[in-house]
C-alpha cells in the first residue's frame, strides 16, 4: 500500500430520518446482544433503521410513525429493559453498575485469598500424613467461605446468564456460570461424602480474575461514556433569553426557538447556533476549528454551541437549539464511532467464542463416555468430567493478552504514556496511517512572539505595556516576551478589535491591521494573520508576528514513520498558510486545512473504507469525533478533557516520541500474544487426552492449569526487555509552525 494518503473529500451523506426516538437499554453485554436488538426491532411497524451503541448503549430507531411504548415492550420481552435516553440517568445507572462490581470482586478476593490459604495446607498435610478428620475440617471451612463468596461474587454472571436463557439466547456468561456452579456443587459434593478432591480454590479464583476484566471493561466504557456527556454539558442549561421589548429572561435551554435572540456575556459559552445579531468579541473557535488564535466576531458571523465569548457581550440570532446544533452533531458523530469501535473483539475473544462451548461439549461427553459407556461409578465420571473442565480451564488463554497488556501499559506508563483501551495494542499493531492534527499536537499550542532584528525595543516594551491590560492570548504572548513591562493605566479595550490608549500626542493603538489603520496585502508570511499591529502618531506602524512552536521531535518521528512504509496525514481547522507552513517543515505531503469536526471525521471514514488503518492523533475538542472514528486514537495529556477520555492512549511529555513507542511496542506485543496463545492450546491439545482417559485427577488437572499460566506469563515478561526505537537526528532547529 502507497506511504502517502489521499485526503480528498468525501462524498456527502443523505438527509436524516424525519422521526427518531432515543432509548437507554439496560442488560447489553457483547455484539451478539448488539445485533439481536437491532434484528428484531426492524420487524416492527415503521422502524427503518435500529442502531444500538454498546459503549453508551444508547439505542436510535429512525422512521415514521413510531411507537415508543411498542419498542419498550418488544426490548423488554428480548430481556432488555429500555428507557428514554437520559445523559445523568445514564451516570447514574454506571455508577450503581460499578459499584456492584467492585463489591463483588473485594468478596471474591478476600475468599480467594482465605481459600487458598486453607487448600495450601491441606496440599502440604497430605505429604505429612494428615488425619482425615482435619482435612475434612479444613474442607468445611473453606466451603463456609468459599460458597457465599460464589453466591455474591458470581451474581453479575449468574444474572446475565439466567437473563439470556430466560429469553431464549445465550451469552458469555452462560458458559462461565456453568462451570463455577458445577465446580462448586462437585467441591460440595466431595466435601460432604469426606473426598479428597475439593477446589473451591478453584472457583473462587475464576470468578475473582473474571470480575478484574469486567470490572476494568466497565470503567473504560464509563470513560467513553464520559466524553458524550461531557459534551452535552457544555451546551448548557439555561440561555439568557431577549424578548421582544428588550427585557431579559432566563429560560432553559430546550424554550428557545428558531429566531429568537440570546444574550452571552463575555466569558460564557455560545449556547445555539447561529449569528451574531449585535456586537463585537472575540471568539475562541478551538471546538470547531482547533485553532488556538481567537477569531473576532462582528454582526453576521456565524456562531456554534459551545464556542466560548472572550471579550465582549454579543446578542445571537438562533438558528438551532439542542439537538439540532453542531454541538449535539459532535455528540452523535462521537456516538457512531465508538458504536463500530465497540464491534472490534480481541484476538484471545474470537479463540474463546469457539473454544468455550466445545470445552463443555467435551467435558459432557467425558461424563457420559465413564459412566452410562464404560460402566463407571458416575462419582468417578463426575470427578473425569470435572477434572476435563478444569484442566481446559481458559486461565493461560484468559491471560495470553491481559498478562501481555500489562506489562506493555507498565512499560509505557513508565515513558510517560497512559493506554486506556484494552484492544488499543492489538488495533496499533494494525496502523499503516498516522494522522496528525496541527495545533498542541504536532505543535506545542503555545504562540511565542518571533524575533524582528528590525523592530525597535522602545516599540516591543509599549506594546508590551499596553498587551498587560488584556487576556487576549495574542496580548499575553507579547507582554510574556516582556514582562518586565509596566502595564499602562487608561487602556481600552474594544471587543474584537484591539487596546487603544489616548495620550497627550495622540491616540495608540494595538490590534488587527484594520484597527490600526493598516492596508491587508493578503500576505502574511504563512503565519495564518497571527499577528498584532501597533500604530502611534509619527511613527510608522510596527507588526509583531507569533508563531506556535513545533514539537522537538516531530520531523524525526514523521520520518520514522515514513522509513516503515506508514503513510502521514495532517487534518487541520487551521488556515492554510499555518498548515501548509507546518506540513513542509516536517515534510508531510498529504495536508489539509479548515476542517470541522465533521469534516475530520468523514475523512477518516473514507481512509477506512479504502483500507487504511488510521492513527489519529490530536488534541482539541473538535478532535473529539476525529479521535473516536479512527481505527486508534492518541491524545497529548495537555489536551481538551473530552479529547483525552475519547482517546486510546494518552502522552504527558512535549516529545512525539511516544506515537513510535507505541507502535513499536503494539507490534512486539502482537508477536508475544500469538505465541501465548498457541502455548496454551498447545498445551491443550496435550493436557486434554488425557483427562478424557482420566489420566488425570482434578488435583493433577489444577497444576497444569497453573503451570500453563506460568509459561505464559513468562513469555510475556520478554517485552519488559525490548530495548527502544532509535529514532533520526532531529533538525537542529525546528522552523515555526
Amino acid at each position: 500500500m502507497s506511504a502517502s494518503l489521499a485526503l480528498a473529500p468525501p462524498a456527502g451523506a443523505g438527509g436524516a430520518s424525519p422521526d427518531r426516538r432515543h432509548f437507554l437499554v439496560e442488560g447489553v453485554r457483547c455484539g451478539a446482544c448488539v445485533a439481536r436488538i437491532e434484528r428484531d426491532l426492524m420487524g416492527l411497524p415503521g422502524v427503518a433503521a435500529a442502531r444500538l451503541n454498546l459503549t453508551t448503549r444508547r439505542l436510535v430507531v429512525t422512521g415514521r410513525n413510531l411507537d415508543a411504548e411498542a419498542i419498550r415492550a418488544r426490548l423488554d420481552g428480548l430481556g432488555y429493559p429500555a428507557a428514554a435516553y437520559e445523559p445523568e440517568r445514564l451516570a447514574e445507572g454506571d455508577d450503581r453498575e460499578e459499584r456492584a462490581l467492585l463489591k463483588a470482586l473485594a468478596v471474591a478476593g478476600f475468599a480467594a485469598g482465605n481459600v487458598m490459604l486453607l487448600s495450601v495446607g491441606v496440599w502440604a498435610g497430605n505429604g505429612y500424613g494428615m488425619g482425615e478428620a482435619t482435612r475434612a475440617l479444613l474442607h468445611w471451612v473453606s466451603a463456609l467461605i468459599a460458597l457465599p463468596a460464589l453466591v455474591v461474587a458470581g451474581r453479575p454472571f449468574f444474572a446475565s446468564a439466567l437473563g439470556a436463557l430466560r429469553a431464549g439466547r445465550t451469552n458469555m456468561d452462560v458458559p462461565i456460570a456453568v462451570g463455577v456452579l458445577l465446580t462448586g456443587g462437585m467441591s460440595l459434593f466431595e466435601t460432604a461424602r469426606g473426598g479428597a478432591h475439593v477446589y473451591f480454590d478453584s472457583a473462587v479464583a475464576l470468578l475473582f480474575f473474571l470480575l478484574i476484566g469486567r470490572y476494568l471493561e466497565r470503567r473504560a466504557r464509563g470513560r467513553a461514556r464520559a466524553a458524550a456527556s461531557r459534551l452535552v454539558a457544555l451546551m448548557g442549561r439555561a440561555v439568557t433569553l431577549v424578548l421582544p421589548d428588550g427585557t431579559l429572561r432566563r429560560v432553559a435551554a430546550d424554550g428557545v426557538r428558531r429566531g429568537d435572540r440570546v444574550l452571552v456575556a463575555a466569558g460564557e459559552r455560545v449556547p445555539v447556533d447561529g449569528e451574531v445579531a449585535s456586537g463585537t468579541s472575540d471568539l475562541d473557535t478551538a471546538l470547531i476549528t482547533g485553532e488556538s488564535v481567537p477569531r473576532p466576531a462582528g454582526i453576521g458571523t456565524p456562531v456554534h454551541a459551545g464556542t466560548l465569548n472572550l471579550s465582549g457581550p454579543i446578542e445571537v440570532g438562533v438558528r438551532h437549539v439542542g439537538e439540532g446544533t453542531l454541538l449535539a452533531e459532535i455528540v452523535r458523530l462521537m456516538e457512531a464511532a465508538e458504536g463500530r469501535r465497540a464491534r472490534f473483539v480481541g484476538l484471545a475473544e474470537r479463540v474463546s467464542r469457539l473454544y468455550a462451548p466445545v470445552v463443555h461439549t467435551l467435558a459432557l461427553a467425558t461424563f457420559l463416555l465413564w459412566w452410562p459407556v464404560l460402566g463407571a461409578p458416575w462419582q468417578t465420571a463426575l470427578l473425569h468430567g470435572v477434572a476435563v473442565l478444569i484442566v481446559t480451564c481458559p486461565c493461560a488463554l484468559g491471560l495470553a493478552v491481559p498478562v501481555v497488556q500489562v506489562i506493555a501499559s507498565g512499560r509505557l506508563f513508565r515513558d510517560g504514556t497512559f493506554l486506556k483501551s484494552a484492544t488499543a495494542l492489538e488495533r496499533l499493531r494494525e496502523v499503516d496511517a498516522v494522522v496528525f492534527d496541527k495545533t498542541g499536537t504536532l505543535t506545542l499550542g503555545d504562540l511565542r512572539l518571533l524575533p524582528d532584528p528590525a523592530r525597535d525595543p522602545a516599540d516591543l516594551e509599549l506594546a508590551a505595556s499596553l498587551a498587560a491590560a488584556s487576556r487576549h492570548p495574542l496580548a499575553v504572548a507579547l507582554h510574556a516576551a516582556r514582562p518586565d513591562a509596566r502595564p499602562c493605566a487608561g487602556v481600552e479595550e474594544r471587543p474584537g478589535r484591539g487596546l487603544a490608549l489616548k495620550t497627550a500626542e495622540g491616540e495608540v493603538r494595538l490590534g488587527s491591521r484594520a484597527f490600526v489603520g493598516v492596508p491587508d496585502d493578503g500576505a502574511d508570511g504563512g503565519l495564518g494573520g497571527a499577528e498584532l499591529w501597533l500604530a502611534r502618531l509619527g511613527a510608522a506602524p510596527c507588526r509583531f508576528a507569533f508563531a506556535d512552536r513545533l514539537r522537538p521531535d516531530a520531523a524525526a518521528v514523521v520520518a520514522w514513520l515514513r522509513a516503515r512504509g506508514i503513510a502521514v496525514g495532517l487534518l487541520s481547522g487551521d488556515r492554510p498558510a499555518t498548515v501548509a507552513a507546518a506540513a513542509r517543515a516536517l515534510g508531510i505531503e498529504d495536508a489539509v486545512a479548515g476542517l470541522d469536526p465533521a469534516g475530520k471525521t468523514a475523512r477518516l471514514e473514507a481512509l477506512a473504507a479504502a483500507g487504511r488503518k488510521v492513527l489519529m492523533v490530536g488534541d482539541g475538542l473538535n478532535d473529539a469525533p476525529a479521535l473516536a472514528a479512527a481505527h486508534v486514537s492518541l491524545s497529548p495529556s495537555s489536551a481538551a478533557d473530552v479529547s483525552r477520555t475519547a482517546a486510546d492512549a494518552v502522552f504527558q511529555s512535549d516529545s512525539l516520541r511516544p506515537v513510535v513507542d507505541l507502535i513499536a511496542t503494539a507490534r512486539g506485543a502482537d508477536r508475544l500474544v500469538r505465541q501465548n496463545i498457541g502455548l496454551s492450546l498447545g498445551y491443550n491439545l496435550l493436557a486434554v487426552p488425557l483427562a478424557v482417559g482420566g489420566f488425570v485427577t482434578p488435583l493433577l488437572a489444577a497444576i497444569l492449569m497453573s503451570g500453563s499460566s506460568l509459561v505464559v506469563i513468562g513469555n510475556a515478561l520478554r517485552l519488559s526487555r525490548r530495548r527502544p526505537e532509535a529514532l533520526p537526528a532531529p533538525p537542529a532547529a525546528p522552523p515555526p509552525a
